[in-house]
């Protein structure tokens, strides 16, 4: 069974659906917590399974859109053992390092390729907590580019946008061949 078709099965939406590409609508806080918790247990609960039938080594986030829901939620589980699922309510990024480098991405939404992804090396996201409150969080190289990709799944972008002009997605057979991990110095 291809990538995508693993994720299909799992409930995750593919390329070519129309709220793949349309912005979310945010949550009024406190006011639609309820809505907001149960859009994040289902977040989360996708998480398992989709961890089961693929190894993330450098961390995976999913989004409410990936999950047919039109909502300002994404939650993204870094790398490292131990660390805890980061929550994204309406996330904004309000600023972003002038300093960027190149990666490769993959999207649960289209897995059967990677793309060499341009990204800020630090964002500053602002969320709203569940009571309403207003969070900002720095976040930086590898989170900093799971987080983005996430937002950008809110704001109705694919890494496909974001990939320099005439840059094109490798077939994930290909990649596996020439693919590394995310480095960063210092």
């Amino acid at each position: 069974m291809q990538p995508s078709q693993q994720m299909r099965s799992l409930g995750v939406v593919q390329h070519g659906a129309p709220i793949l590409t349309d912005p979310t609508r945010p949550f009024s806080l406190p006011a639609e917590r309820e809505d907001a918790e149960a859009v994040v247990d289902r977040l989360f609960a996708s998480l398992d399974p989709i961890g089961r039938v693929h190894s993330f080594a450098k961390g995976m986030g999913i989004a409410a859109p990936q999950l047919g829901i039109a909502r300002a939620a994404a939650v993204v589980q870094p790398a490292q053992s131990g660390t805890p699922a980061i929550v994204l309510l309406n996330p904004v990024i309000t600023d972003r390092s002038a300093e960027t480098d190149e990666q490769y991405e993959g999207c649960l939404s289209f897995f059967d390729v990677r793309g060499l992804v341009p990204r800020p090396l630090t964002i500053t996201v602002q969320t709203t907590t569940l009571d309403g409150s207003t969070l900002t969080t720095v976040y930086e190289h590898g989170l900093a580019r799971l987080v983005h990709h996430e937002i950008d799944h809110l704001d109705g972008l694919l890494y496909l946008s974001r990939m320099r002009a005439g840059v094109q997605p490798l077939p994930v057979d290909e990649y596996r061949q020439t693919g590394r991990a995310w480095s960063y110095e210092g």
